[in-house]
């Protein structure tokens, strides 16, 4: 979804080809639905970690290309402001001890790249978004060396037309109204991506499994509550992310045109069904031609590369979004769960990870799925709410009516997590420290979000101004993500 184009602008006739490449490609894919082998004999998950970089007084640190020099290891890529990096974990299955052996690896891993950042005068802190992020940082030169990023931001204000507005109020009435002439806020937004992959004829059960967990899972993993300096939501990265991003002025949006970061409208029935909406609802961002003739690919029997489509797709921000990727030669379709920040630790990450692997294993192949039985209207009401309001979230499900998510989760979801996760082949111990993280967090009240929120108002009742209250908290922070602690347990400071 990342990877580099040509060009940092593209003329009318570039645009105009696209789209004829862009159908093009659309056609051959459904012909591929139709006949082709794709890769699914062995299911496996992949994860993607995006990070930030600070300096010694804990403001972001704006030197990737110098943090990633000195890496020098290509699992660590860049993002899109200079403060971010991303981390990148090969796909790997599930069954067996995986996970415990996939936190040792990614633990030591930071720990590696952290040393060698330090070098540098920056460290990595993984949190949903950085709390100490002021507007002016994004008055000095911010947006990394990569003409993807280059060219998005001057086609998103293209089509937009004129300067974003960011309004955004939490629960205590603290809000934050400005605009950017840029998307550099939507680089605040640092996310954990959690990737499966599955069969033609299940992609569209496990989609709207994973829809339907969309809200419990931000419930549980909220740890962005502030954004410059402000108190907003549990997980303020949702309505960030969709307002840096959006192309469209007030009169669309009145109109009723989608936005790009976009949870979606209905349940579907084939992967289909969101590559089709892509191409009919959202225009190019980046019109980067291939000279790939996709159907003579098909027809010679190879997996063509669908470049333009898939470059499309990375340009729709869908919260689960769909995937086709081609790997040695096979083509292989992926579900990408966006909904959840980084962080706290690599502990919680994995933790996280089990409840939606576990869970959404179940939900896709029950026999009345909880889709046959939700509005897609109530689904996306969750969403929000979990947004807004994290563990305090009341959430409808069926045949529980508007329940709390903490509730929800330990009467229904973390059974069928457990269930999934045992059907799947995951060792006993590895269920029972990943799930027993939910659990704890569950029946303490406490994810990131919380923690941040508390820990902010304890040096606040202790004299500190809020600037300071945040840099304290995120020191702390930091060190707690170093130990790798399950956030429910550290003591608010």
């Amino acid at each position: 979804m990342g990877d580099e184009v040509g060009s940092r602008s593209y003329t009318r006739e570039q645009r105009r080809r696209y789209r004829e490449k862009v159908r093009e490609d659309l056609d051959v894919f459904e012909r591929m639905l139709g006949g082709t082998a794709f890769e699914f004999d062995r299911p496996l998950t992949g994860l993607e970690i995006e990070l930030n970089l600070v300096d010694e007084d804990l403001e972001p640190a704006f030197r990737n290309a110098e943090v990633l020099a000195e890496i020098a290891d290509p699992q660590y890529q860049t993002e899109l402001a200079q403060y971010n990096i991303e981390l990148n974990v090969a796909p790997r299955p599930l069954p067996g001890r995986a996970a415990l052996e996939l936190e040792e690896d990614l633990r030591a891993s930071l720990n590696a790249a952290d040393a060698k950042a330090r070098h540098t005068g920056a460290r990595i802190v993984a949190i949903g978004i950085l709390p100490t992020l002021r507007p002016e940082h994004y008055r000095r030169p911010w947006i990394s060396d990569n003409n993807r990023y280059t060219a998005l931001n001057d086609s998103i204000f293209v089509a937009r037309g004129e300067d974003i507005r960011l309004e955004i109020e939490g629960p205590t009435g603290e809000r934050v109204s400005t605009w950017s002439d840029s998307i550099a806020p939507e680089s605040a937004c640092t996310s954990v991506q959690l990737h499966l992959q599955v069969a033609p004829g299940e992609f569209a059960a496990h989609w709207n499994a994973a829809q339907a967990l969309a809200a419990p899972q931000l419930a549980l993993g909220a740890n962005s509550p502030y954004f410059f300096g402000r108190r907003l939501h549990a997980e303020t990265r949702i309505a960030l992310f969709t307002q840096a991003t959006d192309t469209r002025p007030v009169e669309l949006r009145n109109q009723g045109v989608r936005p790009r970061v976009f949870f979606g409208e209905r349940w579907i029935t084939s992967i289909f069904d969101l590559f089709e909406e892509n191409v009919r609802y959202f225009p190019a961002l980046l019109a980067e031609c291939s000279d790939e003739e996709p159907a003579a690919v098909l027809r010679a029997g190879l997996a063509p590369e669908l470049s333009e489509l898939r470059l499309h797709n990375g340009t729709v921000y869908r919260w689960n979004r769909p995937v086709y990727d081609v790997v040695a030669g096979r083509p292989h379709l992926r579900v990408e769960n966006r909904v959840l920040p980084a962080g706290p630790t690599i502990a919680d990450v994995l933790a996280n990870a089990a409840f939606y692997y576990g869970a959404g294993r179940v939900l896709a192949r029950q026999e009345r799925p909880v889709w046959t039985r939700m509005s897609f209207a109530a689904c996306a009401e969750n969403f929000d709410r979990a947004a807004r309001d994290g563990l305090d979230a009341r959430l409808y499900w069926p045949g529980f009516g508007e329940v709390g998510a903490d509730e929800l989760v330990l009467r229904h979801l973390l059974p069928l997590a457990r269930e999934g996760l045992r059907d799947w082949g995951v060792a006993p111990e590895v269920v029972e420290r990943y799930l027993g993280i939910i659990e704890g967090r569950c029946v303490s009240g406490v994810n990131g979000a919380v923690w941040q929120t508390r820990a902010v108002a304890h040096f606040e009742r202790h004299g500190a101004d809020r600037p300071t209250a945040l840099r304290r908290m995120l020191a702390a922070y930091a060190g707690h993500m170093d130990g790798n602690a399950p956030v429910h347990t550290w003591p608010v400071p």
